[in-house]
């Protein structure tokens, strides 16, 4: 199944010169979504991996099927304030200004071996900033999987060493 046949391309959002690359085509069609859940678990299966974090929003749609179909947690990963129990928070830059995610203390235990999972790398600052959440909590990041890959952002720099995996690349913004 050739997934990019369920990604639209919509240029000039969400600012000119940008192509969006549009998922919703792919979660509303049950056999190309359950193609990439079926995918990642093909992919990562043998890792055993025993927590899947993804952080909000689109992460979420892609992680929680997934821990399902491997017998994992699923942690979610929030902006502050959205969730109710004491957080453990990492700060990260962004192109303008910076960002805050932040996960319950207790949701990952030390020496879990943990996915990390979302619809897309881009520059790589979001899923840089789960990856230090997870390893502050002491476990073992085992891997990065992701929808869709702009490889010309290089995000992959800031996961140097990381077992990565992208289901689609885009290498240019056409």
């Amino acid at each position: 199944m050739n997934l990019k046949d369920y990604i639209r391309n919509i240029p000039d959002f969400p600012k000119p010169g940008i192509m969006f690359r549009d998922i919703t085509p792919l979660l509303s069609a049950p056999a190309a979504f359950g193609y990439a859940i079926k995918q990642f678990a093909d992919r990562f299966r043998e890792a055993k991996p025993t927590a899947i974090l993804a952080a909000e929003s689109r992460g979420f749609i892609f992680a929680a099927p997934l821990a399902l179909e491997l017998g994992a947690a699923f942690i979610p990963v929030r902006k502050p304030g959205k969730l109710p129990f004491a957080t453990r928070k990492f700060q990260y830059d962004l192109e303008y200004g910076s960002d805050t995610l932040e996960m319950h203390v207790d949701a990952v235990e030390p020496g879990s071996r943990v996915l990390l999972v979302d619809d897309l790398l881009a520059t790589g600052g979001t899923i840089e900033a789960c990856v230090k959440l997870a390893e502050e909590s002491q476990a073992e990041v085992i891997g990065c999987a992701f929808l869709i890959e702009l490889a010309f952002l290089n995000g992959r720099d800031r996961l140097k060493g990381r077992d990565i995996f992208s289901l689609l690349t885009y290498d240019g913004e056409t």
